[in-house]
């Protein structure tokens, strides 16, 4: 199972991300976040990134000249797609796309079929937010979601509530950031351990 360390701003978080186990660590290209990394500030952690950690670039609703550009600028080599892009707004582009959708009560899972991606990441639904929400949904929305491609789990994952989530979503990766921070954009490197740890023990 791999893991995702979001919210990624500084140098030291990355490094440690990579090293205690994470396959991606994210950077977050979207302004009202409180996460958000400068292109050119990314650009200067991913050249320091190990090989075989991947940079993944998060955006919202953006236009594709801007994602265009912050590929060229950045070294990402994934995107996640963060807000209401429809199947068309995913495609053609030079690296791997993962789509996030926001599961609310009521959310389809079947929604993913009219997408052809290699990933989805299935976020908490948290009116006017669009990521980044510390909180949890019904993790079982998440393995009948698996029918239609390879799930990301996201949303209040903890060190304390990783084994759990594995055991009940069985997704093919675990998406965290708040759950690992002392501060948004701050990362606790025993919190990062602790979290390798327990996924390991599920």
């Amino acid at each position: 199972m791999i893991v995702k360390i979001c919210g990624i701003t500084r140098l030291e978080d990355a490094l440690a991300a990579a090293e205690e186990g994470a396959a991606a660590v994210g950077f977050i290209f979207v302004r009202t976040s409180p996460r958000h990394i400068d292109p050119g500030a990314a650009a200067q952690i991913i050249r320091r990134l190990p090989p075989f950690v991947s940079p993944v670039g998060v955006f919202v609703n953006e236009s594709r000249a801007n994602v265009l550009a912050a590929i060229e600028r950045t070294g990402i080599r994934c995107l996640q797609l963060h807000g209401d892009e429809r199947p068309p707004e995913t495609a053609d582009y030079p690296v791997p796309v993962i789509k996030s959708f926001r599961v609310s009560d009521d959310f389809d899972p079947s929604l993913i079929a009219s997408y052809s991606l290699p990933a989805y990441l299935l976020d908490t639904f948290v009116p006017g937010m669009h990521g980044g929400t510390g909180k949890t949904f019904d993790w079982k929305k998440a393995h009948e979601a698996s029918r239609y491609g390879r799930i990301i789990l996201g949303g209040g994952i903890t060190p304390d509530n990783v084994a759990l989530a594995a055991r009940t979503a069985e997704p093919y990766g675990i998406d965290v950031s708040s759950g690992v921070e002392t501060s948004p954009g701050v990362k606790d490197r025993q919190k990062i351990r602790n979290l390798f740890r327990n996924l390991r023990y599920a």
